[in-house]
């Protein structure tokens, strides 16, 4: 095994360790604030957090689980630059970062959905198409006040976005591509059970104290 193999599996491995670090917890463990896997949607995410009734504990997780992937996506691209290797160790660590939050070891791989995580991730790959997956959130989420409608449809654009937007507002990078195109894809999976309850009319709306999420 060679040395670059070496360091590309330590950063892999370090951005799943850094996704792994659950922001709702330790807000809510360090606000005195009930743990967010113990109501509402069980989810250690923001917006289960935000059903405690405390938006700075929901904004600070938000903040929180969203720099953890720019972090390690932009972390990862600094070495990977300044060793000369392919930006497919970033993809990887995109991915990785991203399967910590869903899958965390500390947590017992029960994790978020990674909703903020991947937008921290897609602002470190390219700004321009973080800002422009965050916009359809923003309008989705507004229009409809269903946190899970605007995140499957952040999901589902995140890609277009990225191929529409490839060579003309950002260069193409295949590796970058398919991380998206996974990343999208793990999200509508961690939503299920979102999709079945917003075609039933079941959901839960923005603010609801509880309910499932």
């Amino acid at each position: 095994m060679t040395f670059a193999v070496i360091i590309a599996l330590a950063l892999i491995v370090a951005s799943y360790l850094i996704g792994s670090v659950s922001f709702a917890v330790l807000v809510s463990r360090g606000m005195g604030l009930q743990d967010p896997r113990s109501f509402g949607s069980k989810n250690p995410g923001a917006t289960n957090v935000l059903r405690s009734g405390n938006k700075t504990a929901a904004v600070l997780t938000l903040i929180g689980d969203a720099a953890k992937g720019s972090v390690a996506v932009l972390g990862t691209a600094w070495i990977a630059h300044y060793m000369g290797m392919s930006s497919a160790i970033v993809a990887a660590s995109a991915i990785a970062v991203f399967l910590g939050h869903v899958f965390p070891v500390f947590l017992g791989f029960k994790g978020g959905k990674g909703v903020a995580t991947a937008l921290g991730v897609l602002l470190a790959l390219s700004p321009w198409l973080g800002v422009a997956t965050l916009l359809t959130w923003v309008i989705v989420a507004y229009a409809t006040r269903y946190s899970s409608l605007a995140a499957i449809a952040s999901a589902i654009f995140a890609p277009l976005y990225y191929l529409l937007g490839a060579g003309v507002a950002w260069p193409m990078n295949k590796s970058f591509a398919i991380a998206i195109v996974v990343i999208s894809v793990l999200l509508l999976f961690r939503h299920q059970a979102n999709i079945s309850r917003l075609l039933t009319g079941k959901e839960t709306r923005i603010g609801s104290k509880k309910g499932k999420s």
